[in-house]
């Protein structure tokens, strides 16, 4: 993969005592699985971002990247 693609899935972070030790978005407490639910319901980045001013655009991008990874059947942990 290209390093970009690395480049957004360090932005996926594992803590088990975070959520439990699912995925989320550099350390908040915003897991992959919520930003895909949200998207998948019909919200629109514009619409998240406003909501959770705390992501940026290309969290978004790691979201894709790390749900990539995991359709591939690629290990998709990150620390």
């Amino acid at each position: 993969m290209p390093a970009a693609h690395d480049s957004l899935l360090e932005r996926i972070t594992i803590n088990p005592d975070v959520r439990f030790g699912k995925p989320c978005v550099r350390g908040h407490r915003i897991t992959v699985q919520e930003i895909l639910e949200w998207l998948s319901s019909g919200a629109s980045q514009q619409q998240i971002l406003a909501d959770y001013p705390q992501l940026e655009p290309d969290d978004f991008l790691a979201v894709y990247a790390y749900a990539a990874e995991l359709a591939a059947g690629s290990k998709a942990s990150r620390g």
